[in-house]
């Protein structure tokens, strides 16, 4: 008996040093976080002094190289590039579309990236010719020569009907928590290569029948563009410029050509195409941990953007406190046991490419993966099995990830994943106060997570405030760095360096999930029109 009591007590003495470690170094990172926090100088050097950063474009090179000095300047170690197989890198010089008739007015309009320019200025006539699958072509030949055409259908105005800056409250995150049962069909892949390999039989089409140039409607009101194209692969690029129109204009124009004479436009589209290095690349760099053995954490952010605006909250913001929270552990002197991983991904916005091709590399292996066309590979590869895991597999303990806005954190997505939410309420908790203390079962998806998550391991997203992120940010024109909440991102980066040291130390670790093996489809007895995506 007294044995037993010697030992508890040995244990419990031990303990408590640990615990007030533990503390303090809570409070060392709460306190170069909040009182010395460089968000706002790293936003502006990425945001303001870079800009838009387009994969393979040459914006993207200097943010590619911006990003290796600053990790090696924040003294991480084994700082890197990794690079993936992308395709083309494309950049807009200028653009301009004006209405010459009937009267004249200058239009919003930008060029859809990957799109060729227009060598000049072009003036042509406008034809309204919806067209949104190979069905529609034969409506329409024999109309297009010489046309530049609206394939769009205009549709009606769009005024909100609800307040674009939210933040989210006690009852909506509760929403959250609720298991998502996971689905399966296999048959949702080919509809998405379809739909993909639609723009270029588009492109075939038009210009088979003499049109000059395309354009499609923005999707958001409030003269709001995208310029969102994917056509990056080599050997694939369309023949045709195209254009996003704000949707205002576009259905101006609409209106005119359906009861009078037809506008005619002038416009010019002086673009280029970035060759000669096809590979995307992810930045790679680490806070080395004491136990080689130990395995690492990692914490992420797509450094790409969309080249509309400067992408500030899409994706700036991960970025910045992705490399703040290196700088608060890097500072505070923080010794983790095990590696802490800061990784950088590239072409997110083409499809996840980067972290698919992270997964590639170093944890997994499918199936027939090396007889896939590039355009094809990424949607195909997650439906390939077996899945075979690779050495680094199970050194992975747990990835966090940034990819919603720059809304502070309110806690985390467990992804389905019941049996982590112990140890992630335990690693948030001392941030509760900060309102950051919240663990939901429920899944969130479209960031780089994702790849991570489908193949069994430990993957997570922030539940973050949306702001106006998806009301009038996300991907478009006025994505720059007046839309960062400073403040947001400082408490954000205090939770992410304060999350990765405790998963980094913590004894316990959140189990891999099984590696997968083909799933049932969902309903085997389901059917479809033909042309039902």
């Amino acid at each position: 008996m007294k044995n037993w009591i010697g030992v508890a007590l040995a244990a419990s003495l031990t303990a408590q040093p640990l615990m007030a470690q533990d503390e303090a170094s809570t409070a060392r990172i709460i306190d170069e976080g909040m009182n010395r926090s460089q968000v706002q100088a790293t936003a502006h050097e990425l945001l303001d002094e870079i800009g838009p950063r387009l994969t393979n474009s040459t914006n993207m090179r200097k943010a590619e190289d911006w990003a290796v000095e600053k990790f090696r300047a924040l003294g991480l170690v084994n700082v890197r590039k990794e690079g993936f197989e992308f395709g083309r890198g494309w950049e807009m010089v200028s653009s301009d579309m004006q209405m010459v008739a009937p009267r004249p007015i200058a239009l919003a309009a930008r060029p859809v990236a990957w799109t060729p320019g227009t060598n000049g200025t072009v003036e042509a006539e406008v034809v309204v010719a919806p067209i949104s699958k190979k069905e529609h072509f034969d409506a329409y030949r024999g109309k297009l020569d010489g046309k530049i055409v609206l394939v769009s259908k205009p549709g009606t105005g769009d005024e909100p009907t609800t307040i674009p800056f939210r933040r989210l409250d006690a009852a909506e995150i509760a929403k959250r928590d609720a298991y998502q049962l996971p689905e399966h069909d296999p048959t949702q892949v080919d509809r998405s290569l379809e739909r993909r390999a639609f723009a270029l039989e588009l492109d075939a089409f038009l210009a088979a029948e003499g049109a000059v140039a395309w354009a499609k409607i923005s999707y958001r009101d409030g003269k709001l563009l995208h310029g969102t194209g994917y056509t990056h692969y080599v050997g694939l690029t369309p023949q045709l410029p195209g254009f996003e129109i704000a949707a205002e204009d576009y259905r101006r124009l609409a209106r005119l050509a359906k009861e009078g004479t037809p506008p005619r436009l002038a416009f010019a589209s002086d673009v280029r195409f970035v060759d000669g290095d096809t590979m995307a690349y992810n930045i790679v760099g680490e806070i080395p941990g004491s136990d080689p053995k130990a395995g690492y954490v990692m914490a992420g952010a797509h450094l790409d953007s969309w080249a509309a605006a400067d992408g500030a909250v899409d994706n700036g913001a991960g970025v910045v406190t992705v490399m703040e929270a290196a700088r608060i552990l890097r500072e505070t002197g923080a010794k983790p046991k095990r590696t802490i991983r800061f990784v950088l991904w590239g072409a997110e916005e083409q499809g996840l490419l980067g972290s698919t091709a992270y997964a590639r590399q170093h944890l997994v292996s499918r199936a027939g993966e090396g007889d896939i066309a590039l355009h094809e590979l990424t949607s195909r590869w997650r439906y390939l099995y077996p899945v075979t895991a690779k050495p680094g597999y199970y050194e992975l303990k747990a990835y966090f990830n940034m990819d919603n806005g720059s809304g502070k954190f309110r806690g985390i997505h467990a992804e389905g994943d019941v049996g982590a939410e112990k140890l992630l309420g335990k690693w948030l908790s001392p941030f509760r106060d900060m309102g950051a203390g919240t663990v939901v079962a429920g899944s969130t998806g479209g960031t780089d997570h994702v790849p991570l998550q489908a193949i069994g391991l430990p993957a997570y997203q922030f539940i973050q405030d949306p702001l106006d992120y998806f009301a009038r940010l996300h991907h478009t024109n006025a994505d720059t760095f007046d839309h960062l909440r400073p403040d947001d991102l400082r408490q954000a980066s205090v939770v992410m360096a304060g999350v990765l040291l405790a998963a980094a130390n913590d004894k316990d670790t959140i189990p891999a999930g099984p590696v997968p093996s083909q799933p049932t489809v969902t309903d085997p007895f389901e059917y479809r029109y033909p042309d039902e995506e």
